[in-house]
């Protein structure tokens, strides 16, 4: 077994046996933002969950909450999406990224799961869901939903590992994956829209402006729709790091996918608005107002004109549309999180700079994780 580094002007290559990772500049700043988060969590478990967030018994979910879980949730749907449009819709033109699709997946539920964790006050009870069935309530069939997919995107990801190492069990791996795959598009639906319906209970308390008797739709639509957009945002981080450039048929072909259905959700939402006599509050002066049609305009609105209109024959403003789309759906959930509970809680919350830090280390790890792993294995250029 070699040892090797490797020194360039713009990089250092460390190697080991067969397995390599490039550290460049921007890769350095992650490692120590990573290196410094885990030390914070340290910290955190240690002294409590009040040394180093302002939640409290007003805001008992907030940063954490809202990016980790609700906003994670979402963004990593598209392993979902996609792997239902080419193994079960058998769209083959879209095969090429659906490895990539599911490496994502796992790693951003991974970051929910971790997100979820440090969040819990006591956190050495994390162990009590196994045990203690709350049949209902909806967190719990959450917690049990995300544990299962969890452990279906490991398997499927170790259908991609085991050509590399462990090669006895390949052949297992490939013979059940369409049955892994099927588990895999179910269970998060059924997680999906419980993180919405959790709000159902909040009517009078949840503004108006986001709570419905349908929310939980809207939290499944908004899902399926920020995957294609997040599939573009990677595809740049991609093609920055490996050269390894997206055929534009395929991205335009995702951006046609979550367009369709933003356009339903848009209808939805405003008809559901309608039905309910709230279209009124889009006239008020207020905060609440201001960052709803900020969330609707930025985040579906345009993106929509953008990916059916000509403009979504070039690279650059299919990225736009990645981009806004996948904003608008984060806006959105740190608005029923945050934005929606304010006037209710009467009192005003803002994270912490350890808050803040951890939620931008946890993003940093699993970037530098998805970075290795497209090194290491055959996650781009498949076939």
């Amino acid at each position: 077994m070699d040892f090797n580094i490797e020194f360039n002007k713009w990089f250092i290559r460390i190697s080991y046996d067969h397995w390599s990772f490039r550290i460049t500049p921007i890769r350095a700043f992650l490692i120590l933002l990573s290196v410094v988060t885990a030390f914070l969590m340290l910290y955190r478990f240690a002294f409590g969950l009040q040394s180093v967030s302002n939640l409290n018994d007003h805001w008992p979910w907030g940063l954490w909450k809202g990016w980790a879980v609700f906003a994670g949730a979402a963004m990593a749907g598209g392993g979902y999406g996609t792997t239902f449009l080419v193994h079960i819709l058998h769209i083959k033109q879209l095969k090429p990224i659906v490895r990539r699709t599911l490496l994502i997946s796992l790693l951003g539920y991974t970051f929910l799961l971790v997100g979820l964790f440090i969040e819990i006050g006591r956190w050495f009870n994390f162990w009590r869901p196994f045990v203690s069935w709350g049949h209902e309530s909806a967190l719990f069939e959450v917690f049990w939903c995300v544990s299962l997919y969890t452990i279906i995107q490991v398997l499927e990801l170790c259908e991609v590992v085991t050509e590399k190492v462990f090669r006895g069990f390949h052949w297992i791996l490939v013979r059940y994956f369409p049955i892994l795959a099927i588990i895999g598009v179910m269970l998060p639906t059924l997680h999906q829209s419980s993180l919405g319906a959790i709000y159902l209970m909040m009517d009078g308390r949840l503004h108006p402006l986001w709570w419905s008797p349908i929310i939980f739709l809207f939290f499944l639509l908004s899902s399926l729709f920020v995957g294609p957009a997040m599939l573009v945002m990677e595809s740049v981080l991609v093609g920055y790091a490996f050269g390894h450039k997206t055929p534009i048929s395929i991205l335009k072909t995702l951006a046609r996918i979550g367009g369709g259905i933003m356009i339903f959700y848009l209808v939805l939402k405003i008809g559901d608005l309608a039905i309910h006599n709230e279209l009124g509050l889009l006239l008020e002066c207020s905060f609440e107002n201001a960052a709803f049609i900020t969330e609707l305009l930025v985040g579906v609105i345009i993106p929509i004109a953008i990916v059916f209109s000509p403009l979504v024959n070039r690279r650059g403003w299919i990225i736009v549309y990645g981009f806004l789309t996948s904003f608008g759906v984060f806006f959105n959930r740190m608005n029923v999180v945050i934005t929606g509970m304010a006037r209710d809680a009467g009192v005003i919350y803002y994270p912490t700079l350890f808050e803040v830090v951890i939620s931008f280390g946890l993003v940093s790890t699993v970037v530098l994780i998805y970075l290795f792993l497209c090194e290491n294995f055959n996650i781009l250029n498949c076939e």
